[in-house]
């Protein structure tokens, strides 16, 4: 992968452990986070390596950081998510479309390879919902799903057209013990966790049986930099590679979970918009291009994903109650 490397949105979800990684991997000083966020104190004396503030949908301000960094690499994961972005669709389409296009419109100008994710969200009601392929149908119902394809559009375009080296996987459904959940669909799947080991109950906003690709955060991680580390002469494709690491629904996983939580109980009250964008999103996804095409080979399946996120939970709850008792 070319050095420097710029994380923006490094304060979301995947950034806040993509960034890390990075740095353990190419050293912390060729990584710079950035957000629209300011870090808080405690996040600054924890983190190594430069953080700038940078609101990418001023090109400007992109063109500045890149430049005084010599950034080689953007890892551009500035997106509002699905049901944020069905409750607020215009800023949806700004912020998702905006900062891309003008992150694209950088690196063309400074020759800078750039991953972009795009989700599961791609898809919509007319996409085959099981196994499903990578070239296929993309007709989504959400805004966030319409920000998702034009965006694969758009970068497929500055590679054919420009020669940038643009590259991204479709994510599924994120679990993380580590930044809480951002306004997403598949959101349950982390918000379970917490109440699990705080109350022994939780009320689930999807219905039982509604079945989803997930992937846990180290395997989201991992596929972000082998795709960009992938040698480009294997590459048939490149905006965007399925991705995948295990399925189930709702109830699937509270049977998990209770293997060791035996008290946990789930229930159910169906958020309706939510639950309307998991129907519209495919059962399961075919990753095979990935496989083949870089070697793409997830780590974590449901029995892992469920004892690490358990073992990591309640200490990190711990470690929270002991300094709000302080």
């Amino acid at each position: 992968m070319k050095t420097k490397i710029l994380v923006t949105g490094a304060l979301g979800q995947i950034g806040s452990e993509l960034v890390p990684e990075l740095r353990k991997r190419y050293g912390a000083d060729q990584v710079v986070a950035s957000d629209i966020r300011m870090m808080t104190r405690e996040q600054l004396l924890r983190t190594e390596g430069p953080f700038d503030f940078l609101d990418c949908t001023n090109q400007r301000q992109i063109q500045e950081v890149v430049q005084r960094h010599e950034i080689r690499t953007v890892y551009h994961l500035v997106a509002l998510l699905s049901a944020v972005g069905e409750s607020k669709p215009q800023v949806a389409w700004d912020i998702n479309m905006g900062s891309l296009y003008r992150v694209l419109e950088v690196a063309r100008q400074s020759k800078c390879a750039v991953f972009v994710p795009s989700s599961i969200g791609a898809f919509g009601p007319g996409t085959p919902p099981d196994n499903t392929p990578q070239d296929t149908i993309q007709r989504p119902s959400t805004m966030y799903g319409v920000t998702k394809v034009a965006g694969e559009l758009l970068c497929d375009y500055y590679f054919q057209r420009f020669g940038i080296d643009t590259r991204g996987v479709r994510f599924p459904g994120i679990i993380s013990h580590g930044a809480p959940p951002g306004g997403g669909t598949t959101d349950y799947a982390v918000e379970i966790f917490y109440e699990a080991i705080r109350h022994e109950h939780y009320t689930c906003f999807l219905k039982p049986g509604t079945r989803l690709d997930m992937m846990y955060m180290p395997d989201a991680v991992k596929a972000a930099i082998d795709v960009m580390e992938a040698d480009p002469a294997r590459l048939v494709h490149r905006n965007a590679f399925n991705v995948t690491g295990m399925n189930f629904t709702p109830e699937i996983l509270a049977a998990e979970i209770r293997k060791h939580i035996p008290g946990f109980v789930i229930d159910y009250r169906v958020d309706p918009m939510r639950q309307a964008i998991a129907d519209s999103w495919p059962n399961s996804l075919d990753d095979s291009a990935a496989r083949q095409e870089w070697g793409w080979n997830p780590q974590f399946d449901l029995t892992a994903l469920v004892r690490d996120m358990l073992e990591n939970l309640e200490k990190k709850l711990q470690v929270e109650e002991q300094h709000n008792g302080r």
